[in-house]
């Protein structure tokens, strides 16, 4: 079956708002999430953070979960964006039973894990709270309040975790083995989560300014994504409405570093020019990047070299999202292709917040306002640590009729 796999639903949770509608108003306001982390308990409260602004018992209200109920913030994040991507695309529970679900997530239930590992060390924990701890056991958890899935698994390869388990679906589908499949990602901040980004001393304490000149490290952030992917032929006969398709994909691992992107790209030039490939369309016939972004001083000028590479003189109008939620870490590849989709179904380039100056080398985000604009192919990128690289090619609807 060829590229050209609609996308029937969708659904998304950051720092910007629960759902698409408020995500829209906060990409279209230019408002960012980025502040002082209100639920996660830490020492590290200078470091600013793209948190959710709900707590746990919130979440559980929402989805009508017990305030008893013992379940991973990365979950309770999940829950949300996969009822409106199930929502959106308008399947039943029989439908799901048929469907496969791939949640991608590193930092899984650990935050129930580092709240009792003290009873643990006395021998006093719950050894059933263990399994929560799995990222495998996230997204049963993430999934549970739904119905149970045909086929469910996840994804963790870091950054790129969400992005590669909608290319994992992709696959799915392609290879017949599935009409229906939900894909996507969650991650939660907790405290291993920010004290590890700590130790590796590439955390901002203002809020991150990506391909800025005075870019100094990511802000952490949180949330979740999740897109629905159906065969050409079974939403048809569904009378499922794309919002948009996925027409094409590439993963890449450059193997350069454990946490370093190689100087030239190698990783995301590769990804991106699989993606080009697989759809069958050349540089020229992408209309945006949503770019990975991070406001390192290593990704940005890894990440500009790749796109020279690729683009040339003729580079698109290429932004980072992460001024407004922080970096999602795995889930940021769902959660911004969703942002793409907005952009392609709204006429609207997400502005690049926080840039001023352009850096020797670097791109020139987009930084002013562009509404009414013909977006017709959008590059997604998300690149995971190790190198660990994934371009995800996306179409709007009224180019592929």
């Amino acid at each position: 079956m060829p590229l050209g796999i609609p996308i029937v639903g969708a659904g998304v949770i950051s720092a910007i708002g629960n759902g698409m509608h408020r995500t829209l108003e906060s990409l279209l306001e230019k408002r960012s999430g980025i502040g002082p982390v209100r639920y996660l308990t830490t020492e590290h409260g200078d470091l600013p953070c793209g948190e959710v602004p709900l707590s746990n018992a919130e979440l559980k209200e929402l989805a009508g979960i017990p305030q008893d109920r013992i379940v991973p913030r990365t979950a309770l994040l999940g829950i949300q964006a996969l009822h409106e991507a199930l929502g959106t695309a308008g399947l039943s529970r029989e439908d799901i039973s048929k469907a496969a679900f791939i949640s991608g997530t590193t930092v899984g239930g650990i935050d129930i894990t580092e709240d009792r590992f003290l009873d643990y060390l006395s021998g006093k924990g719950d050894p059933s709270l263990i399994l929560l701890h799995d990222c495998r056991g996230t997204t049963d958890a993430t999934s549970a309040p739904f119905g149970d899935f045909a086929f469910s698994t996840t994804i963790s390869t870091a950054c790129s975790s969400a992005a590669n388990a909608i290319i994992y679906g992709a696959d799915l589908i392609r290879a017949g083995l599935f009409d229906i499949v939900v894909a996507g990602g969650a991650e939660s901040l907790s405290r291993y989560h920010l004290n590890g980004f700590n130790s590796l001393m590439i955390l901002d304490r203002e809020k991150c300014r990506p391909f800025d000149e005075t870019r100094n490290g990511l802000n952490l952030g949180e949330g979740a994504g999740y897109v629905v992917l159906e065969s050409p032929s079974h939403a048809e006969k569904r009378g499922a409405k794309p919002l948009a398709f996925l027409s094409g994909y590439g993963n890449a691992c450059d193997a350069f570093h454990q946490t370093a992107s190689s100087p030239e790209g190698d990783g995301a030039f590769l990804a991106m020019k699989e993606a080009l490939q697989t759809a069958g369309l050349t540089p020229s016939d992408i209309d945006y990047v949503n770019a990975h972004g991070t406001s390192t001083p290593n990704n940005d000028a890894s990440e500009s070299a790749a796109l020279r590479r690729i683009f040339g003189d003729n580079m698109p109008p290429v932004s980072s999202t992460k001024g407004y939620t922080g970096h999602t870490t795995s889930a940021s590849g769902s959660i911004e292709a969703v942002f793409c989709i907005l952009a392609m179904r709204e006429g609207f380039l997400p502005v690049n917040i926080g840039w001023k100056t352009p850096f020797e080398g670097g791109i020139v985000p987009v930084h002013e306002d562009s509404r009414g604009v013909r977006i017709g192919h959008v590059l997604c990128n998300a690149f995971g640590f190790g190198g660990n690289d994934s371009s995800l090619l996306l179409s709007s609807v009224n180019t592929m009729k």
